[in-house]
């Protein structure tokens, strides 16, 4: 085959401020561990959970069923509640005490987890922000009052209270496959959250003398039991959420007669605690495709003006599911539609509850963003399984099973903001969202607050996408996560770490991982390979306890891809990503070439090259007769070197060796033609914020017109500090933008646009060589000196 060359004429456009400085990670070496596999790092596959992050052949977990009763106490705010909770032992251990949670707790002043933060004075400070210290600490009257703890014959059980924890002593082992049976009486004073703060309570408005309660975290519920953890029993500091066990819950909740309540599951006697109007509408909405209300704004309204002092009993079951919130008000306007989920055709009861305040909003959005979001979540993970879905407007956001609050109130006179509309409409999907991350892929979000908020904001801007493609989302997209990025390094860090321990928890545990998820599907793995594994993951951890690596391990089974690289950066690693143009090199033909030169290259023959140490393979492999080696076969293979080596042939170092070739032959006109156009580009990256990514090009031409490219990340794997492009066009370049789009999370753009019109720098002079030392530099030479075989076109 016959190697035409041509040969370019270099002029470089150093554009200044891209020079590579403060490289992280390793200075002055090509190579770190940014491609190497996360190894230890993640927990050795066993039985229970395998290597390719799929539940292993002897998964197994705990389950906990509840018989719950509950008496809403509205004149004194007190809870009292009784239970019975069937706890199913499936793990290979044998038990002899076990876990629960007291989570209201967290409200006490003596009972509370105990976990103090650092403060400072105040510049100012108003009434509801000053605390007078008492030391000691008094006891404030909130708090889980245990009444009784007694098994299923009414045997008193002993049990210790560990802040937000309590330990039950069992008088024998619960042995593998046995079941125990026992019982909590107990009641707490419910909290005002506006003013304390915390997920459930209860809010007074005041302008009618009403409250609306919601019912979270409300009964001593069981810690989980695992195989990766034992006892989940960090305690409740009022961030880190919650490990549960999936179990059915009968629960029965006594409240004013006037009352609407609301709860996980389904309501088994609609026929006893609705007017026969509201039942009529319900049955109504049951099959309607619009929402329709079931209570009234006129029914609420009424409501709102008379405290019933008679009750009513509203019972719900539940089956499947890790936990049970409630909510209930005499201010409650409700309403509700059918949403058929395709995938399995399951049909959901989507509803909404909301007060007066929040009337405008929530019944033109509430409910229809509750069926968008069930049917896109659907889309991604897995068929939503459960009867009910609904949004309660209780001026913040929380997650249930079936239930969660949210906000979105209008101003007073019904009108409201756009930010407000939007921030309504995206709380909404994200808590409905928390149905399947983490009420169905059943994470530890006390442990990894990232599996449930981040997963779930994730998925909640593709809903939010699929709600309105214009819709202004705050997290997923790459862009947004560049403020938190630029933070010195000292206010970050790794997503892989405790909840508890977070500073900046909202980036952190939402907005990063969501925004990493987001990068995985458009410029990493690609939409077709990333949703097919996500998919994956959820289907395999529905209704399971998954862990980080489990989700890790099933993105890269499921796609074929390696991705430790990605993990390794972007959930272990603070490192932001600040990839820069340092330098773009332009080359133009010299399509003349010397006629002298053509037909023969002169070079000096060096000293064979040899092994500089006869090692023990090759002495036994020249010792055992039975080898025979292919170039002793092999005529053609016997070159000079060969001979010279055997001492057939010996080398005069004054002598010019001439090779014969045609590798340089002239160009013909109609090949002049074709290069003559022809410009090279040599574009050289630095990594200076040492996460690596792809690196993606835009091309602009004078023409106006452009033109992509996209290398992968692993062009970073040889050297994870600086590499190089190199492009031929046809046509001149205006400019080259690195991460046109924006889709890398790059924190500084400033360094990632060239321009070819000397803007930055001067064109500088590149000393042409004589043309036999460029033909014998586009052969490979050293030092003047070429390589036979090389010159030969051959490698």
């Amino acid at each position: 085959m016959k190697l035409k060359v041509v040969i370019f004429s270099l002029s470089v456009f150093a554009y200044t401020g891209f020079t590579a400085q403060n490289i992280q990670n390793n200075p002055g070496s090509n190579h770190g561990n940014k491609f190497e596999q996360l190894g230890n790092i993640l927990p050795t596959p066993n039985i229970y959970r395998t290597a390719s992050g799929a539940p292993g052949h002897g998964y197994w977990q705990n389950r906990a069923d509840y018989n719950i009763t509950a008496y809403l106490d509205e004149d004194k705010r007190n809870l009292k509640g009784s239970e019975t909770i069937t706890y199913y032992n499936n793990s290979p251990d044998d038990l002899d005490y076990i876990w629960l949670q007291l989570d209201e707790n967290e409200h006490s002043t003596i009972n509370n987890a105990g976990f103090d933060n650092s403060s400072t004075l105040r510049p100012s400070i108003n009434d509801q922000q000053l605390k007078v210290t008492e030391l000691p600490v008094k006891d404030n009257g909130y708090g889980v009052i245990l009444e009784k703890v007694t098994d299923a014959s009414g045997n008193p059980l002993k049990y210790t209270v560990n802040k937000t924890m309590m330990r039950i002593d069992l008088p024998k082992i619960l042995k593998k496959g046995e079941k125990l049976t026992f019982k909590v009486d107990w009641n707490y004073n419910i909290s005002n959250r506006m003013k304390m703060g915390g997920r459930g309570g209860y809010e007074n408005f005041p302008e009618d003398g009403n409250d609306l309660y919601t019912m979270t975290q409300w009964y001593p519920r069981m810690c989980v039991y695992s195989d990766f953890h034992g006892w989940q029993n960090h305690q409740f500091t009022g961030r880190g959420e919650f490990a549960l066990v999936f179990g059915d819950f009968k629960v029965s909740m006594n409240v004013p007669a006037d009352h609407i309540v609301g709860g996980t599951g389904e309501c088994k006697n609609y026929d006893q605690v609705l007017t026969a109007d509201q039942l009529s509408r319900y049955r109504k909405a049951e099959n309607a495709t619009e929402p329709i209300e079931i209570v009234t704004l006129d029914d609420a309204k009424k409501a709102e003006k008379n405290h019933s002092k008679q009750r009513k009993t509203w019972v719900f079951e539940a089956n499947n599911v890790r936990d049970f919130a409630w909510t209930s008000s005499r201010k409650f306007i409700w309403d509700g539609m059918r949403v058929t989920i395709p995938e399995n055709n399951n049909k959901v009861m989507a509803m909404s509850f909301y007060p007066k305040e929040a009337y405008n909003l929530y019944r033109k959005f509430s409910t229809r963003a509750v069926a968008h979001t069930i049917k896109t979540y659907s889309e991604f993970t897995i068929p939503y399984p459960y009867p009910v879905a609904q949004s309660v407007e209780a001026a913040n956001g929380m997650e249930y099973p079936m239930i969660c609050f949210n906000f979105g109130r209008t101003e007073k006179d019904g009108t409201y903001s756009e930010a407000t509309k939007n921030g309504m409409i995206g709380v909404v999907i994200h808590e409905v969202g928390h149905n399947f991350f983490p009420m169905i892929i059943n994470s530890d979000e006390r442990q990894w607050a990232w599996m449930d908020e981040g997963l779930n904001t994730f998925t909640e801007y593709l809903t939010e996408e699929k709600w309105d493609n214009k819709f202004p989302s705050k997290r997923g997209p790459a862009w947004t996560i560049v403020d938190y990025m630029k933070l010195p390094k000292d206010q970050l860090e790794p997503i892989m770490s405790n909840s508890e321990n977070i500073v900046q928890y909202g980036p952190n545990a939402y907005s990063k991982p969501a925004t990493g998820l987001n990068i995985l599907r458009e410029t990493i793995m690609g939409r077709e390979l990333f949703d097919k594994a996500f998919k994956t993951y959820a289907k395999r951890w529905a209704f399971k306890h998954p862990e980080p690596a489990d989700l890790f391990r099933t993105m890269e089974d499921a796609s074929g891809e390696d991705l430790d690289w990605f993990w390794r950066g972007w959930f272990y690693g603070t490192d932001p990503v600040d990839i820069a143009i340092d330098k773009v090199t332009v080359a133009i033909p010299n399509l003349e070439t010397d006629p002298k030169a053509v037909g023969e290259i002169k070079y000096q023959v060096d000293k064979p090259l040899v092994s500089s140490f006869e090692d023990l393979s090759k002495i036994r492999n020249r010792e055992d007769k039975t080898i025979t080696f292919y170039v002793d076969q092999n005529k053609e293979a016997q070159d000079f070197y060969y001979k010279y080596d055997r001492g057939q042939e010996k080398v005069d170092n004054n002598k010019e060796y001439v090779l014969k070739t045609d590798a340089t032959l002239p160009l013909d006109a109609k090949e002049k033609e074709k290069f003559k156009n022809i410009t090279g580009y040599q574009i050289d990256f630095v990594n200076k914020g040492g996460l690596v990514m792809p690196i993606i090009l835009e091309f602009t031409f004078e023409d106006g017109s452009k033109s992509y490219d996209k290398s992968s990340a692993q062009i970073w794997r040889l050297n994870e500090q600086k590499v190089s492009k190199t492009y031929y066009f046809d046509k001149k370049l205006k400019s080259i933008q690195l991460d046109p789009m924006r889709e890398t999370a790059d924190i500084d753009t400033s360094n990632n646009l060239w321009t070819n019109n000397g803007a930055g720098g001067e064109t500088s002079k590149f000393q042409l060589f004589k043309q036999k030392q460029e033909t014998n530099s586009a052969r490979g030479s050293s030092n003047g000196k070429v390589n036979p075989m090389q010159a030969a076109g051959k490698s």
